[in-house]
C-alpha cells in the first residue's frame, strides 16, 4: 500500500532533522500500535543516513551487541572493541555525531527503561553533555502511551524537557480513507462507514484490508473472523502490558461502554465497584476513552458519559471480546451472525462520528459536541457552535434518512435554543446518502 496523508507529520520531521546541522535534535513520535509510527519515521524526509533500532525484550548485552552491528551496517564503518552497556553505546553514538549527521531511530523507546532502569538517566547525562557538540537527529518511537509521557512529560523523570518536538501521531483522516477507497475502485458511502468503522483510521488495519482486497463489510468480516485472524487476539495483545496485572478491570470496563453503558454509574452498578480511578486512568494516562459533557454544561457538571477513542477498540471489546467462549469453540459462523445481528446498531452511533469529523474539518466552529438531558432525555446527536458568529448547527444523524424527522429535531432542542436564545439556529437531518455530498 502506498504512503498517504501525514504532510503535516513529515513537515515537521524535515524541520527538525534541518536544526540538526547545528546540534543535535530529539523528536519524540508517540502514537498506539499499529498507528503507522515506523513508516512515517522511515519515510526519506532528510538526505543524511538513518538508523533505525528497535528496542526488542531481551538481555541489555544482548540488545546492544544488536544495535552496533545495525550501527556498523547503517553507517559502513567498523566497531572496534565492544560495548555491553546502552549508556556505553549512546555515548559511542554521539561521539560519531560530532564528525557525521545522521538521524537515529529508536522503535518501542519505553522498553529501554525495563531493561535497566538507569538507562533514561544515562541517556539524559550524554545528551547533555553532548548534544552541542554533535549533529544527529534522534527520533524516540513509543506505542505505550502511558510509559513515553511519562518518561518525557513527568518533571522527575530524566528526559523531562528534552524533547525539542512532540508528534503524537492520530488515525488516517475521512477523507484520507474515503481516497484510499477510490483508489482500490471500492468507493461507495456504505463502504467508507464500514471501512471508518472497522478500521478507525488506524495504518495497520487499512493496510491489511487492502492487502486482502477487502473493502465491503462482508468481505471484512471475512478476514476478522478466520481462525488464524490477527484481529481476534488484537485488543488483548495492544492493551494486556499496558494496563498490567489489573488489565481484567480495565477490559470489562471498556467492554461495558462498548456496549452502550457509557456513564460511571451504570458501569458501577455492574461491576459492583468504584471505577473512578480507572476511568481516570483511561483517560489520562492511557488515552484509550474520553469523557463527553452536554455541549453547554458548566465545567463541574456531574452529567458526563465515556466513549472509547479508538473505532476498532469498541469494536473489538463489543464484538470479540464479549464473544470469546465462541471464538475458544471456533464457532466462527455464529460469531459472524452476531456480527451482522448488531453491526448496524453500533455503526450508527460511528456515523455521528464520522459526521462530527467532517464538520470539524470545516473549521467554521469553536465548539462541537453532542447535547442530552438528565436522563439521557432529549438527546441530540451533533452541535457546533461559533461564538463568533453567534451561529448554531444541531443535527440529528441516523443512517437511514427515513428515519430522520425535522419536527422531533426542533422539539427536542427547544431547551437547548432557549440556551442560545440569540443565536441563528440551522437544523440538518444527515444520513449516510449524505457523507459524500456533505456541504456547510
Amino acid at each position: 500500500m502506498k504512503f498517504y496523508n501525514r504532510e503535516k507529520e513529515l513537515k515537521l520531521l524535515s524541520k527538525a532533522d534541518k536544526l540538526k546541522e547545528k546540534h543535535s535534535i530529539l523528536t519524540i513520535l508517540i502514537g498506539r500500535r499499529r498507528i503507522g509510527k515506523t513508516a512515517l519515521a522511515l519515510q526519506p524526509f532528510e538526505k543524511d543516513k538513518k538508523i533505525y533500532l528497535f528496542v526488542s525484550k531481551k538481555d541489555e548485552h544482548l540488545l546492544v551487541a544488536e544495535f552496533l552491528e545495525q550501527l556498523s551496517s547503517s553507517l559502513d564503518i567498523p566497531i572496534f572493541g565492544e560495548f555491553k552497556s546502552f549508556e556505553k553505546f549512546f555515548e559511542y553514538v554521539m561521539h560519531l555525531g560530532t564528525t557525521s549527521r545522521f538521524t537515529l531511530i529508536i522503535d518501542e523507546f519505553q522498553e529501554l527503561g525495563k531493561i535497566n532502569s538507569s538507562i533514561y538517566a544515562s541517556i539524559q547525562k550524554i545528551w547533555d553533555l553532548n548534544k552541542h557538540k554533535s549533529n544527529i537527529h534522534l527520533v524516540a518511537c513509543g506505542s505505550i502511551y502511558s510509559l513515553m509521557k511519562k518518561t518525557f512529560e513527568d518533571k522527575h523523570e530524566p528526559l523531562f524537557g528534552r524533547a525539542d518536538f512532540k508528534i503524537d501521531l492520530e488515525p488516517l483522516k475521512v477523507d484520507v480513507l474515503g481516497t484510499i477507497l477510490k483508489d482500490n475502485n471500492a468507493y461507495s458511502n456504505e463502504n467508507l462507514l464500514d471501512f471508518y468503522t472497522i478500521t478507525g483510521g488506524v495504518a495497520k488495519y487499512v493496510e491489511l484490508f487492502c492487502l486482502y482486497e477487502s473493502f465491503g463489510f462482508e468481505d471484512m468480516l471475512d478476514v476478522i473472523c478466520d481462525e488464524n485472524s490477527l484481529f481476534l487476539s488484537e485488543g488483548r495483545n495492544r492493551l494486556i502490558e499496558e494496563f498490567g496485572k489489573e488489565y481484567g478491570t480495565y477490559f470489562s470496563i471498556l467492554s461495558l461502554i462498548a456496549s452502550s453503558k457509557t456513564s460511571r454509574s451504570e458501569i458501577e452498578s455492574i461491576l459492583e465497584k468504584n471505577i473512578s480511578g480507572h476511568l481516570s486512568r483511561l483517560e489520562n494516562d492511557y488515552n484509550i476513552i474520553k469523557s463527553i459533557k452536554p455541549i453547554g454544561a458548566k465545567p463541574n457538571a456531574k452529567v458526563q458519559k465515556y466513549e472509547i477513542v479508538d473505532n476498532f477498540l469498541a469494536f473489538w471489546f463489543r464484538f470479540i471480546f464479549k464473544y470469546q467462549s465462541i471464538i475458544e469453540a471456533k464457532n466462527f459462523k455464529k460469531l459472524k451472525e452476531i456480527i451482522r445481528r448488531d453491526f448496524s446498531t453500533f455503526k450508527g452511533k460511528i456515523l455521528e462520528k464520522l459526521f462530527i469529523e467532517l464538520i470539524r474539518e470545516k473549521q467554521l466552529f469553536t465548539e462541537i459536541g453532542s447535547y442530552w438531558q438528565r436522563g439521557n432525555q432529549n438527546e441530540i446527536d451533533i452541535v457546533a457552535i461559533n461564538d463568533t458568529d453567534k451561529t448554531i448547527l444541531i443535527c440529528e444523524v441516523k443512517l437511514s434518512p427515513k428515519r430522520l424527522n425535522l419536527n422531533e429535531l426542533v422539539s427536542k432542542s427547544k431547551k437547548l435554543a432557549q440556551q442560545y436564545s440569540n443565536y441563528k439556529i440551522e437544523y440538518r437531518l444527515l444520513s449516510i446518502e449524505d457523507i459524500d455530498e456533505f456541504e456547510l
